[in-house]
């Protein structure tokens, strides 16, 4: 990721909001990495996708490979509800991603503890409820204005 393309907003940004997206940012793309892994073949499959497999096939490999390219625009959405500046998410975009990445990650945690996989039960869900928990932070957050014609006529979120 090009560090000049993604900067703090202001000086006097709400530092808990802005370290809460960087550390779900972080964790995204640690997922990220992981399903990488998985697409391309490593033997992780017992803490993924139910834990049935410890090479995935072809097929759930495709899934992870998707799911690379869905983990790291969480990161970017939740980077800039976070009051970071990434030119391609919207603000209008950030705020409700932000509350459907909550949602689905509140959710990822109860698939995770019904899995019958145990990398899933006791590393899986854990990671998951932390981000789920980032992004609640990040997503309760007063938004602020970062681009003045981006914001004309909008009412506070």
């Amino acid at each position: 990721m090009n560090t000049s393309a993604v900067k703090p907003l202001a000086p006097g940004e709400t530092r808990v909001r802005s370290k809460a997206a960087a550390a779900a940012a972080a964790g995204f793309t640690g997922l990220a990495a992981f399903e990488f892994a998985l697409a391309a073949g490593a033997p992780l499959g017992r803490a993924a996708m139910g834990g049935a497999h410890t090479y995935l096939p072809a097929g759930l490999r495709i899934v992870s490979a998707l799911a690379v390219v869905v983990w790291l625009l969480a990161a970017l959405v939740v980077l800039r509800r976070g009051g970071y500046r990434v030119p391609l998410i919207s603000a209008r975009v950030s705020w409700p991603g932000t509350w459907v990445l909550t949602g689905l990650l509140s959710l990822g945690v109860l698939v995770n503890l019904a899995s019958p996989s145990g990398w899933e039960r006791y590393l899986q869900a854990p990671i998951t409820a932390i981000l789920a928990i980032l992004c609640l932070i990040v997503a309760r957050s007063r938004p602020q204005p970062t681009d003045p014609a981006e914001n004309q006529g909008r009412r506070e979120l």
